[in-house]
């Protein structure tokens, strides 16, 4: 009975959704508030629905109800609680679901805060973002419905995918979804201001919360995939250029452009444009990322593997909203702007260049992500694009991103004389000298690894950029001054993290017997011998290493490897000792006899700055959301 009401409140949220999308634009062109007040209502009624559809679902997990055919796909009676509840969203239809449930969460609250703005363009916004959630709902309803039934009643399921199997999967996806969805709001809010003909410093500011909001959660939801594809998948990395991480990265730049443009929007009344393409595209590569990892037409460990009718029905909802998007935009995109003049040496002249920089970026992604699949399309045989090919277009392009984000921080709007950047440049001299001591003192105990020029140019421009933003700290101060400075030396602690880890890490293949030993990096990897385990879904082999360094122990690690026999799938658990500094980890391989195995043993230096500063990021961006939240309306 509780699916049958799960899918009964879907149908209602649908409807609704219809409503929304109709009865408020009726209202607008015909000049009847009441009409137009109706949104609000259908806004709530919609998060309300769709909330109740969600949590029954989530019920039916956690009751082991394998009638229902995602349910026995996705869970088994001896899967714990709360990975039960994570499977919620651990499968396509489930995680539609609650793609659905973000966009009417945001539809929601943008209702209840958009009192202080103009009612038309609160209206026209939820009735587009009504537009979007009805066409979604449609689809969850007709191809990807979770409370379908099936008989005979299976005795078990089959249970959650292994790889899901882990607390940083039951917060991941829900947060990325969140980043995802939440800049449907400000494509809704682009669409209004397409209707006015204007972007002005008002509509501008107003849209900045709702972008720096969504910028923040899919920061963090990429976070929290970056660190579990390296604690979990066991390679040793943080980034693979998959076609699903590349998906994700797409809306995340294109947001950060938006971030930006609209700020220059609000101080000077120029780059209308360029927010207005922003927030479109930020929208629409959201859209080509639920359509990446739901197709099959690009293979990932992260993607759902599902049919073609769907992949053709969710390509078909893209290209409606992108054509209609883009249409909307050569054709109504005809805004007022202001003259603004601005020297080469300015605020405006670095932001424009992020925002060139940006848009190279995304566009490289997206040709190096599809490249492979128009290559086979065209009868061209098969090729693989690949790290050499996103860090050759990469590194030039952070080089020079962190050149203008450090003019960014320290220089002046409209115009700067050549005298006044003496006092940025002069800031370089310490940077250089902190970046070389810092490589100098990771190469001191490991072998076999060299100075490298380029990666300490790049830790150089880093930390450039952390002392600019310092001393614009010092200079400015207040709440803005302060999310900014967060959110600029985040990205900077990330690239410090990303260089040091990626240049200056190193590794071993080794096949141990008890009691033996081997050197890495200064430290003795000891094995000591395994063990069998038994946990509630799966069986272990559970190694026993003990790291020491200058003969003192430090830390004990336990690799393992696991058996799930209803999946019949293995999976290996790596042994991590996590330090400010650097990171010990090891990874437990074959059996090659009966008291050997091989194992990978890898120090990576400074890689946990990698994620502190994702989460200094998201920090400044809440902060800022915050400050211009409790701001009163100019």
């Amino acid at each position: 009975m509780f699916p049958e009401l799960g899918f009964i409140a879907l149908l209602f949220a649908c409807a609704c959704s219809f409503l929304l999308a109709l009865v408020p634009s009726v209202g607008i062109l015909g000049r009847r508030p009441a009409l137009i007040g109706l949104a609000w209502n259908f806004s709530y009624l919609i998060a309300v629905f769709t909330f109740i559809s969600l949590a029954l679902l989530a019920y039916s997990f956690a009751a082991d109800d394998f009638s229902l055919q995602y349910v026995a796909a996705h869970s088994n009676s001896h899967l714990p609680l709360f990975f039960k509840l994570a499977a919620t969203w651990g499968g396509h239809e489930g995680s539609m679901l609650f793609w659905l449930f973000a966009l009417a969460l945001w539809s929601a609250f943008f209702a209840f805060f958009s009192r202080r703005i103009d009612p038309l363009i609160a209206a026209r916004t939820q009735a587009v973002l009504g537009m979007i959630f009805f066409a979604f709902a449609l689809f969850v309803i007709l191809y990807s419905n979770p409370f379908l039934r099936q008989f005979p009643l299976p005795p078990e399921g089959r249970d959650l995918n292994p790889m899901l199997q882990d607390i940083g999967l039951i917060i991941h996806p829900p947060l990325l979804y969140l980043g995802y969805v939440g800049f449907a709001l400000n494509f809704a809010l682009t669409v209004s201001a397409f209707m006015d003909g204007r972007l002005d410093a008002a509509l501008a500011r107003w849209m900045r919360p709702w972008v720096l909001l969504s910028w923040a959660f899919l920061t963090i939801g990429i976070m929290l995939g970056s660190w579990w594809a390296y604690y979990e998948l066991g390679w040793g990395g943080w980034w693979f250029w998959d076609p699903v991480e590349n998906a994700s990265l797409m809306p995340w730049l294109l947001g950060l452009g938006l971030l930006h443009s609209l700020a220059v929007s609000e101080q000077r009344g120029i780059f209308a444009y360029w927010s207005l393409l922003f927030s479109l595209l930020s929208f629409i590569f959201s859209l080509l990322g639920t359509f990446i990892v739901r197709s099959g037409i690009l293979t990932s460990v992260h993607a759902f593997a599902i049919d073609t009718q769907r992949g053709t029905a969710l390509l078909a909802l893209f290209l409606l909203l992108s054509l209609s998007a883009f249409s909307l935009f050569a054709f109504k995109g005809r805004l007022w702007q202001t003259t603004v003049r601005f020297s080469l040496f300015s605020r405006e002249s670095a932001a424009l260049l992020m925002n060139i920089l940006i848009a190279v970026a995304t566009a490289s992604v997206l040709l190096g992500t599809f490249y492979p699949m128009l290559f086979a399309a065209a009868g061209l045989g098969e090729i693989s694009v690949g790290a050499p090919y996103f860090n050759l277009i990469f590194r030039p392009l952070i080089l020079i991103m962190l050149v203008a984000m450090a003019l960014f921080a320290l220089i002046k709007w409209k115009k700067n004389r050549l005298s006044t950047l003496g006092k940025p440049l002069l800031l370089l001299l310490p940077s250089a000298l902190l970046a070389y001591l810092l490589i100098r003192l990771t190469l001191k105990d490991t072998e076999g690894l060299e100075f490298n020029l380029l990666a300490f140019i790049l830790l150089s421009l880093a930390i450039w950029v952390l002392l600019g933003s310092l001393y614009r700290f010092r200079r400015s101060g207040g709440m803005s001054g302060l999310a900014m400075l967060m959110a600029h030396c985040g990205l900077a602690v990330t690239v410090i993290g990303a260089v040091m880890s990626g240049y200056f890490g190193s590794e071993i293949g080794v096949r141990l017997a008890p009691n033996q030993s081997v050197s890495l990096s200064g430290y003795e990897f000891r094995y000591l011998g395994f063990r069998n385990e038994i946990g509630p879904n799966y069986t272990s082999e559970k190694a026993h290493f003990e790291i020491l360094k200058n003969q003192q122990i430090l830390t004990s690690l336990y690799p393992e490897r696991r058996h799930y026999e209803v999946r019949a799938m293995n999976m290996s658990e790596v042994g991590i000792a996590w330090g400010l500094l650097g990171d010990i980890y090891i990874v437990m391989g074959d059996k090659p006899s009966s008291d050997e195995f091989t194992f990978r043993l890898h120090y990576k230096p400074f890689i946990r700055w990698l994620w502190i500063g994702a989460l200094m990021m998201a920090a400044g961006a809440f902060l800022a959301a915050f400050k211009l939240s409790a701001e009163k309306p100019r």
